[in-house]
């Protein structure tokens, strides 16, 4: 007599586009104390990932490069790049409803 075995279904993991605390300081080469004060601010608004994890966006590495390159370049502190950043998203998204429009 012939035994079948039944496997269980290979599942792989979900694919995300989040990106783990590690790889947002690794990609974006901000100090680990930036990036929680960002979060602090509500500059930078995570998705929990358990009591003490964190998972960012794509874009919150673009608006830290961002952020970033202001600081440095203006040699201003983070809250008042930070509102730079928010001011200069709103006029992009401000042009692109007027072109949406024309």
């Amino acid at each position: 007599m012939s035994q079948s075995k039944h496997c269980a279904p290979v599942t792989l993991p979900i694919r995300s586009d989040l990106i783990a605390w590690a790889q947002l300081v690794e990609m974006t080469r901000v100090e680990p104390a930036t990036v929680a004060e960002l979060m602090e601010m509500g500059w930078l608004e995570p998705v929990r990932a358990g009591a003490k994890d964190y998972l960012f966006r794509e874009r919150d590495v673009y608006r830290i490069q961002k952020l970033q390159r202001l600081c440095r370049d203006l040699e201003i502190p983070h809250a008042a790049g930070s509102i730079i950043v928010d001011l200069l998203e709103r006029v992009e998204r401000l042009q692109q409803e007027i072109s949406e429009l024309k």
